[in-house]
């Protein structure tokens, strides 16, 4: 018989061996510059690509298919629940929409495409995940839970070195759905984003901001006048209309999600000339919306990026 100790020994490595892809995720350490975007709003944005309903028992399910877009990088990092930096790895929103069940969002293939155009030495990508599933827009006013927990997220964030680049920002179906919800939506809007700017103490944070793919409440049009129309100098507005959905008509495909995390990577590219990027493109004169897949495929051809 193997003494107990020496038993011990023995599956030690095995032990180790099943822990090292956990411990080699908390052990990420955040490098001092690095760019930091937040991801914000409701169920698109935390991730549902790939995500199935079980109709016979009412529950979801992830079929885990990651798409190479969306596969970990040593220089793709995220902020967890519990406010340390580790790996980023599908589901983003896994530890924050906790309620619901996460598949994949657009925050991976926007890292991805941001950090393939960036020149060698541009430094980390930091994506803080603040998005919830299911979330109406005066549920992000300024002194809400959301709220708070969205700006001591970003501060802690920014903490020991790196610069918030950009806010992400993809809701709007929830208020969708009541007359009152959707007439006020472009007014609770705007002044969310103008308290987000101020509390942050970032003035011209930019804001790219999602309208809506999906047409499932009655007053869809109503909140998608409202995003399109946003007038705000520092907010841009990629359209995902036409972008696939799954069964339901809500959610995001996976292929869906990976396109539009390039869109937005596009508009941001776009937004700042700056040598840290292959690309420079022209600096713009007002926020564009990107509404096609044609401008999408036209721009990320001149950075060398497949669709």
């Amino acid at each position: 018989m193997v003494p107990l100790s020496s038993l011990h020994l023995l599956l030690l490595p095995i032990f180790l061996l099943q822990l090292w892809p956990s411990m080699n995720q908390q052990l990420a350490l955040p490098p001092a510059e690095k760019a930091i975007f937040i991801l914000a709003g409701q169920s698109n944005m935390a991730g549902r690509g790939g995500v199935i309903n079980d109709t016979s028992t009412g529950m979801a399910t992830w079929d885990g298919i990651v798409p190479p877009e969306c596969r970990p990088n040593r220089s793709i990092i995220r902020l967890a629940a519990n406010l340390t930096w580790v790996e980023a790895r599908e589901p983003l929103h896994s530890d924050i929409d906790a309620k619901k069940t996460n598949g994949v969002g657009p925050g991976m293939p926007f890292a991805h495409t941001v950090l393939g155009a960036a020149r060698p030495g541009f430094g980390a990508i930091g994506l803080v995940p603040c998005a919830v599933g299911g979330t109406k827009i005066k549920e992000w006013e300024r002194g809400t839970v959301l709220y708070d927990q969205l700006t001591r997220r970003a501060q802690v964030a920014m903490r020991g070195g790196g610069r918030l680049r950009a806010v992400l920002w993809y809701q709007g179906e929830s208020d969708t759905l009541e007359r009152e919800d959707a007439e006020l939506y472009q007014r609770r809007l705007e002044r969310f984003f103008l308290d987000l700017t101020a509390d942050l103490q970032i003035p011209g944070l930019p804001i790219f901001q999602v309208a809506l793919a999906s047409k499932v409440g009655p007053y869809t049009e109503k909140v998608r006048e409202a995003q399109l129309g946003l007038r705000q100098p520092n907010v841009w507005t990629v359209d995902a209309t036409g972008l696939p959905l799954e069964p339901g008509g809500l959610h995001l495909t996976t292929p869906a999600q990976v396109w539009l995390g390039k869109m937005l990577a596009q508009a941001f590219l776009n937004s700042i000339p700056s040598p840290a990027f292959i690309s420079s493109p022209a600096t713009r004169t007002a926020p564009p919306s990107i509404c096609s897949f044609a401008s999408l495929a036209l721009g990320l051809a001149r950075m060398h990026i497949t669709i």
